[in-house]
């Protein structure tokens, strides 16, 4: 099947007795009962297939991670309560008889630096932040000292660069580390990290995948090197998704495509509508033509979609002049999120990367002037008015 007919079937149509739903119901049970204790045993060896205690695996769950694993191209997906959490779980798992050090992403998802600087860092972890744009500062800081893991996102966040990640790829295979790529931004429809040499690609479902803004959740896709170790670490730590969220999570996927494709397109005139706006010093977008990036997206991303965030940066512009545009807007959503069906807006400063000193961000150019659009899927021209009018001095 293609991609789109995966997301509205795969995982689905699991047999229940004598029928078979055509949805996947939400199982709330804590345990379940065999027929015999030699099918429970064998059930608990993981030598036959079945649920036996919530805190390994639940029907609803394993639905939805049939469905990721079948959109991502894993060998195996593990469904988590939160993106954070996901991303600890398979941290841990790169760091299992590895070296324990970490090269990451400069510019990454504030909560995911904060992790692995003051959890990770406390527990003996060193962490080589460097610029995953700069393939020679990656292969130096990969090559120079043993490595456990690679951490980067296929569309960084807020800055919006894209890596070359197959090519960091095989640099981090060479040195027998793994890659962990959070594929949140970008989502399975416009490219799939394990197809260019990731070991686990995780997503925050909360985002793109959920799509609706009313369940927590994240995800970890697993190569075959990783999945014994994830599976232990997920049925030993409990960091389990619950059988409600994963059902939301799995029927907001069924219009994954088509939400993304409407999305796409809404951010490709919205950018262009903000670089000409008279109030707008600067546009991040992947899809600009002059993005610094603009090569790698052009070979790794499908033409004409190149997500759906969008940032920019206010002329002469601080925090006040942020909250007072934001405190303006009708429409638009000032909320702590992306990849809703509505559009929102969130200042870095303030949220995602609030953690960060200022002089840090300033340094990795996340201004106090920047400003994140998460474009949904309303009409693009009831998105402009509402900026126009926020603008308006």
């Amino acid at each position: 099947m293609k991609f789109e007919s995966k997301t509205v079937h795969a995982g689905d149509r699991r047999k229940a007795g004598n029928y078979i739903p055509v949805t996947t119901p939400i199982y709330t049970a804590a345990s379940y009962i065999y027929d015999s204790m030699e099918q429970l045993d064998r059930v608990f060896a993981r030598e036959e297939e079945g649920p036996s205690y919530a805190r390994y695996d639940n029907p609803t769950t394993t639905a939805l991670e049939t469905l990721v694993n079948e959109l991502e191209g894993g060998n195996a997906a593990f469904a988590c309560s939160s993106g954070m959490m996901a991303m600890n779980i398979a941290l841990l798992a790169a760091l299992v008889d590895r070296p324990k050090r970490v090269v990451a992403g400069n510019v990454l998802y504030g909560a995911t630096s904060l992790m692995l600087t003051t959890i990770f860092g406390a527990l003996g972890i060193d962490t080589e932040f460097v610029d995953m744009c700069d393939l020679d500062a990656v292969e130096k800081a990969v090559t120079g000292e043993k490595t456990a893991a690679v951490v980067m996102e296929t569309i960084t966040n807020p800055l919006l660069r894209v890596p070359q990640l197959d090519k960091i790829a095989a640099i981090a295979r060479k040195a027998n580390a793994a890659v962990i790529v959070d594929n949140t931004f970008a989502t399975p429809l416009l490219l799939r990290p394990m197809e260019l040499g990731a070991s686990m690609v995780i997503h925050s479902s909360t985002k793109y995948l959920a799509g609706h803004g009313d369940s927590l959740g994240g995800m970890i896709v697993s190569d075959q090197a990783h999945f014994e170790t994830l599976k232990t670490l997920y049925r030993t730590m409990g960091p389990n998704l619950g059988p409600f969220e994963a059902y939301l999570t799995m029927r907001g996927i069924k219009t994954l495509a088509l939400r993304m494709e409407r999305q796409c397109e809404n951010a490709n005139k919205v950018a262009s509508w903000l670089k000409a706006h008279s109030r707008i010093s600067r546009v991040h977008f992947p899809g600009d033509p002059q993005h610094p990036d603009a090569a790698t997206v052009a070979r790794l991303l499908p033409q004409g979609q190149a997500g759906a965030m969008v940032a920019f940066e206010l002329k002469d512009g601080g925090k006040k002049e942020v909250f007072a545009f934001m405190e303006k807007l009708k429409m638009i959503v000032c909320a702590t999120s992306l990849g809703d069906v509505h559009t929102m807006v969130l200042y870095p400063a303030m949220a995602s990367h609030r953690d960060l000193s200022p002089k840090h961000r300033e340094r990795l150019g996340i201004g106090d002037n920047l400003v994140r659009l998460s474009v949904g899927i309303e009409a693009v021209d009831d998105i402009l008015c509402d900026l126009e009018s926020a603008l308006r001095a």
